[in-house]
């Protein structure tokens, strides 16, 4: 438009929750999610790699343009499906610890892995970027005095390199679902009130068209009224249309763990709002890029935000009917998907960076930066972080 060796994780590392998902039972579909819309950021990271006409940190010699189509097919909703799953996550913790404690957590959880990312795993992507844009050229540990005088960069250097020389990159996340959570511990007060409880409810006894549509309205506003204001920069402090956007995601999140209703209709629409999905994107792919009307512009953000919300409401009504089971890979996933999201966009810069001088060809070279960026969070997670104590909080888990 998103634990311990032997007590795993439940329902999002990124909100640190252990609570079921939906009353008494335990809703392995949200698990499962979780990893899914995890994985999916993976992969799109590394085909950011590959994509024609699209900027990234580094960049291969083999782009693809027809990989955009793929690309845009999970653009829409991939990260508000990390959000709003967090916000589910974050429903049934609140009901388990007072407020200010949850707020300590949280804090604990996010801030400890944020600052050791933007210490440790963040700066070698820095590195290869500033090398490929020829504002550097010395080794990483002259790379690194420089990058921690907190001096800005020129803006090409690297992308976050104004305004205080050092960048966050892919654990933007971090803060951001941080702030929400804190934002919300602060309005629970507002939340639990009467007034906002039969909002709750209303939300819960939408049927149909009302919950293909109505959902949809705020994004549509959002589209309309701050995006060409507020192009999306993940830098935190001018970033309004996407935290307007992400911020309605993370709390309908939480909205929508309060009851077990709306799970049932979401299940009950998955074939209509798979169709719908497949509809608008299609349209956004073959239609809009032909219309030349002056409405075109506006036509293609109406369609742009149901064809996200279409794609939301198929991936959650799908997940509920077929993932709510306990998988035998899902404890092991749970806890291992955290460290990954982490890990994971260091292995693919660097792989792509240093293999694109081997010229492997089209074919070979993505499989191997695949295969890189998987197997080093496999073994860094599995005989490093997993396995050793004083290793784990600093990839948020306890």
């Amino acid at each position: 438009m998103v634990e311990t060796t032997t007590q795993p994780v439940t329902t999002s590392q990124i909100t640190t929750s252990q609570t079921p998902v939906a009353g008494a039972a335990r809703r392995h579909d949200i698990d499962a999610l979780r990893v899914f819309a995890f994985g999916i950021l993976i992969l799109y990271h590394v085909g950011m790699f590959y994509v024609a006409d699209w900027h990234w940190h580094v960049k291969s010699a083999y782009l693809s343009e027809a990989l955009q189509w793929l690309m845009l097919l999970v653009n829409p909703w991939r990260m508000a499906l990390i959000f709003l799953i967090s916000g589910v996550a974050v429903h049934f913790l609140l009901r388990k610890v007072p407020a200010s404690l949850f707020a300590l957590m949280r804090t604990r959880r996010l801030l400890v892995p944020l600052f050791f990312g933007m210490v440790v795993v963040v700066p070698p992507q820095a590195y290869v970027q500033a090398l490929s844009t020829g504002a550097f050229d010395d080794n990483y540990l002259q790379f690194l005095w420089r990058y921690f005088t907190f001096q800005p960069w020129p803006t090409w250097a690297f992308d976050g390199a104004q305004p205080v020389g050092v960048t966050w990159n892919h654990l933007w996340y971090l803060p951001y679902v941080l702030t929400y959570s804190l934002l919300l511990a602060a309005l629970l007060p507002v939340l639990r009130s009467l007034y906002f409880q039969m909002f709750v409810n209303a939300f819960h006894r939408l049927r149909g068209w009302q919950v293909l549509l109505l959902p949809a309205l705020p994004f549509l506003f959002y589209e309309w009224w701050l995006s060409d204001r507020f192009p999306t920069t993940h830098a935190f402090y001018d970033d309004w249309y996407y935290h307007a956007v992400s911020c309605t995601v993370f709390f309908l999140g939480f909205v929508l763990g309060s009851r077990d209703g709306l799970w049932r209709e979401l299940q009950r629409l998955r074939w209509l709002a798979l169709g719908l999905a497949i509809v608008s994107y299609v349209c956004l792919m073959l239609v809009a890029p032909y219309l030349e009307l002056r409405l075109s512009a506006l036509a293609h953000k109406v369609v742009s935000v149901f064809n996200g919300w279409f794609w939301l409401v198929a991936v959650l009504g799908w997940a509920h009917h077929t993932l709510n089971r306990p998988f035998r890979w899902l404890a092991y996933a749970t806890e291992a998907i955290f460290p990954w999201y982490i890990l994971h966009q260091t292995f693919t810069v660097l792989a792509g960076y240093y293999l694109s001088r081997w010229a492997l060809g089209p074919v070979v070279e993505p499989l191997v930066v695949t295969l890189l960026t998987i197997g080093g969070c496999l073994v860094v997670h599995e005989y490093g972080v997993r396995r050793w104590r004083y290793w784990r909080p600093l990839f948020g888990m306890r």
